[in-house]
């Protein structure tokens, strides 16, 4: 039988797992934006964007950690922020590889990896709604 206590300490294993995937994924996308453009002319606003994205699904993640308020909302928004900005990158490339800017990686790698961070977005986002509340708050 599983009771709420139960729920919740599975809830909660998985939050701490879903927060270590948000940063991990942050930085790989800061770092690699960071990558993709350095030396290459791209201009700030387009390497900025990431680093700002980043940042956010990172606060977040620790700011559900601490129960700050309306965190989860947040953490849920960050998510949701991280899989728009890429949708619009990884199917670009998908769609129009001619018009991209691979910038220092190469263009098939790219949009591998960014239709990986973006499906993964997409799955942070789902169980960052759809995991229970801590039981201890």
């Amino acid at each position: 039988m599983v009771t709420s206590n139960t729920k919740a300490g599975i809830g909660s294993r998985a939050m701490n797992t879903l927060r270590v995937v948000a940063v991990l994924l942050a930085l790989s996308l800061m770092i690699g934006e960071a990558w993709r453009s350095w030396g290459v002319g791209r201009p700030i606003m387009f390497v900025l964007d990431d680093q700002l994205m980043g940042g956010f699904l990172i606060a977040t993640a620790w700011a559900v950690e601490r129960g700050a308020a309306h965190s989860r909302a947040a953490f849920s928004a960050a998510w949701g922020v991280v899989a728009g900005m890429l949708y619009g990158s990884f199917f670009g490339k998908i769609f129009e590889p001619a018009r991209a800017q691979a910038g220092n990686w190469d263009l098939g790698v790219l949009t591998w990896l960014l239709g990986v961070a973006f499906f993964t977005s997409l799955i942070g986002l789902w169980f960052s709604v759809i995991l229970p509340e801590r039981a201890d708050r």
